[in-house]
């Protein structure tokens, strides 16, 4: 009750106005004006936590339920309140976000992470997607935006800066000039996945989401997350962010 009210407190203080969502969002994709997205900020940077606090009452479309500074504070937090969103920061007062993101998945399996720093070092990035987020933002970034990143990992997608996935490109280049690019391709590997199953894997990598892609495929929302739920086993990952690297590295689309 307490974090809810020093909530509501600071976007009083500083002045937030909610400006309502943006125009024509499907009334199909989660976020709406009756039910938006709850999320919980973890960051021990208090201008910082100000500023993502004051995007995210901005918008009607999510709901910032509580803060944190640290991973004690963090931990009760995830406990204590219902909500659909984690953004935590990578280094904080007394340990790092990575810890949260576990602790997070085995408290509420159901709920995502999304992780941000000042940073966005590959080595930081991959790690975040190992501990199951499924976006990184970097602070301060003319790119970054967290109402959208909660919005699209709530929808089931993922989100990642644009430099991000300028590098992703060029690695993926990069390995398809080698010689050896075409003996892997052949691999087993390669075979894991249906067309079918890589198909819905494009179109996640693309950032769609799962009603989305039901659209396009004129299939059930309910066949696309049996795809998606199989993806998952055969590639013994957890999370959408996760298949996406492990087939962008091995080239199984």
């Amino acid at each position: 009750m307490e974090a809810e009210e020093s909530v509501a407190m600071a976007g009083v203080a500083m002045g937030h106005v909610n400006t309502g969502p943006a125009p024509l969002w499907p009334t199909f994709l989660v976020g709406q004006d009756d039910k938006p997205v709850r999320v919980i900020l973890i960051d021990d940077d208090a201008h910082m936590q100000r500023v993502v606090a004051q995007e995210l009452m901005a918008d009607s479309r999510t709901l910032l339920v509580g803060q944190a500074a640290g991973v004690k504070d963090g931990r009760r937090l995830i406990k204590q309140h219902e909500f659909d969103v984690m953004l935590v920061d990578v280094n904080l007062n007394d340990g790092q976000g990575y810890t949260l993101i576990e602790f997070m998945k085995f408290q509420r399996p159901s709920a995502e992470a999304i992780m941000f720093s000042v940073m966005e070092s590959d080595e930081q990035v991959l790690r975040a997607f190992e501990v199951g987020a499924t976006g990184y933002l970097v602070k301060h970034s003319w790119f970054g935006s967290y109402p959208q990143a909660v919005l699209q990992v709530a929808n089931g997608g993922a989100y990642i800066t644009p430099h991000l996935a300028r590098r992703l490109i060029q690695k993926f280049d990069a390995r398809k000039a080698s010689p050896s690019h075409v003996e892997e391709h052949v691999t087993s590997e390669s075979r894991l996945l249906s067309e079918r199953e890589k198909e819905v894997l494009r179109m996640v990598a693309n950032g769609y989401t799962s009603a989305e892609i039901a659209v396009r495929l004129e299939i059930s929302t309910m066949t696309v997350n049996s795809h998606i739920k199989n993806i998952y086993r055969k590639l013994h990952v957890r999370t959408r962010a996760q298949a996406v690297q492990f087939a962008s590295l091995r080239r199984l689309f």
